[in-house]
């Protein structure tokens, strides 16, 4: 009997409610000189335990957008890193308990993308270990597609979160104080603007179908990395003009302008393979170097990722010295790493 039902996609899991528990187990397996895993909490730590007298760096979201954050942690990057379930934020208590496991005596800051969940969260995490360690926060907002959405008051945090954890991190493991820490993730978070398409939807392993449909010509430019929509649809183009879809905003957003140095971040979304993450750099190149904008430093890979959507994201972020004095500084993650 024929049935219109939409078929469910193969996943590799056990069971749907042990994907988290278990991915962080593999992680912690592959790695473990890098991290151990707070199991009872979904917490991913940096192994050896916290650096005294360091800043603790901890950041945390809902799973689906590995390598993000788990697989940044370690060595120059982050201490911690609470994992909730697919595109779900973590509860209070599990960033609680990241904060007291990474707490050196320095002071602890949260890397919070801005998503309502994510931050109400954190914050309630901050007010729990309140007189004991002092927190600050610094919320990511670099998503120049839309001003508010669905999961967000303002604009969505995005690709700009992998950069602010790696510069943020050179400087608490420099000895950097809390404050000069938070400001130059403050400084990076406001030197930096992103945007992303899709072409195809991502599929949530519990559900299993599609997110939302496109057709075979069609790409959803701007989307979220849990699969919200954008600022429009359009039909499939060449990359060149697609990537010219993403850095325009960008540029604008920013104010480049000829003289300008930026890093040049294209994201793969999860299902896009590297050759065309390449060629979409490729892309991006041409258009700054058309406005007389310089890339002084890149980073090309699958880093913020939903799920496996097709599609690919541009970060830019104004350098100045000191920015790539800390961008060049040693890390050691699961993900990435050089230097170290």
């Amino acid at each position: 009997m024929a049935t219109n039902a939409p078929t469910r996609v193969k996943k590799l899991f056990n069971k749907v409610e042990d994907i988290v528990p278990e991915s962080l187990a593999g992680l912690a397996a592959a790695h473990p000189d890098i991290v151990t895993i707070d199991a009872a909490n979904n917490v991913v730590l940096r192994a050896g335990g916290p650096t005294p007298g360091k800043v603790g760096l901890i950041s945390g979201g809902g799973s689906g957008h590995e390598p993000l954050h788990g697989g940044f942690v370690g060595f120059g990057m982050l201490d911690a890193a609470a994992a909730g379930n697919v595109f779900t934020s973590p509860v209070p208590d599990q960033m609680e308990a990241a904060t007291r496991a990474v707490d050196g005596g320095a002071g602890v800051l949260h890397i919070v993308k801005n998503y309502t969940g994510d931050v109400l969260n954190f914050q309630m995490a901050a007010e729990l270990v309140a007189g004991e360690i002092e927190v600050a926060s610094v919320v990511t907002n670099d998503d120049v597609a839309v001003q508010d959405s669905l999961y967000t008051a303002g604009r969505r945090g995005v690709g700009v979160t992998v950069l602010v954890e790696k510069i943020a991190g050179a400087a608490a493991e420099a000895g950097k104080s809390l404050a000069d820490v938070t400001a130059t993730a403050v400084k990076v978070n406001g030197q930096g603007r992103s945007m992303g398409l899709a072409l195809s939807s991502c599929i949530v392993p519990a559900a299993g179908t599609p997110t939302f449909e496109l057709g075979d010509d069609e790409v959803e430019v701007g989307i979220g990395i849990h699969g919200e929509p954008g600022r429009r649809r359009e039909k499939l183009a060449s990359v060149d003009e697609m990537a010219e879809w993403l850095v325009s905003p960008i540029v604008s957003d920013l104010g480049l302008g000829r003289g300008d140095t930026v890093l040049a971040f294209v994201n793969g979304m999860g299902g896009t393979p590297l050759i065309e993450l390449y060629v979409a750099f490729n892309s991006v190149a041409r258009i700054l170097g058309g406005q007389g904008i310089a890339i002084g430093r890149s980073l090309v890979g699958n880093y913020i990722t939903s799920l496996e959507m097709a599609g690919f994201s541009v970060t830019l972020l104004k350098l100045d010295e000191e920015l790539i004095r800390l961008w060049d500084a040693p890390v050691h993650t699961a993900a990435l790493r050089w230097g170290a």
